[in-house]
């Protein structure tokens, strides 16, 4: 995070911001309880050696995303979370997609079997 900023917000921040999070008041806010499609950080550990950089484990709920949209699942993820003026820098290291909703993209005809 950027200094200043405690790690738990910087990641509560990530999460929000790759989710349902706006920097202005959205007439559909009316509409659905965004609780339901709001990221969680659920964990944050420090680096080892580093001095003030952290892990962020971040999860999503699948109604989320668009089925079978690669697309919408990244943009969603790492849109313009990456730009983020709370953090000094951003790295996506890891991402699990639920077997549920990996079967929701067509694929290849061949390979991998979900």
């Amino acid at each position: 995070p950027q200094p200043g900023v405690p790690p738990e917000e910087a990641g509560a921040a990530v999460a929000a911001e790759s989710s349902t999070g706006t920097w202005t008041t959205v007439w559909t806010d009316g509409l659905t309880s965004l609780d339901r499609y709001k990221g969680r950080c659920y964990d944050i550990e420090p680096v080892a050696g580093e001095e003030n950089q952290y892990i962020a484990y971040v999860a999503y709920p699948s109604d989320l995303f668009e089925e079978g949209s690669v697309t919408n699942l990244f943009t969603s993820i790492v849109g313009n979370v990456f730009g983020f003026k709370a953090l000094r820098a951003l790295r996506l290291e890891d991402l699990r997609i639920p077997p549920a909703y990996s079967k929701t993209f067509q694929g290849p005809p061949h390979g991998i079997q979900v």
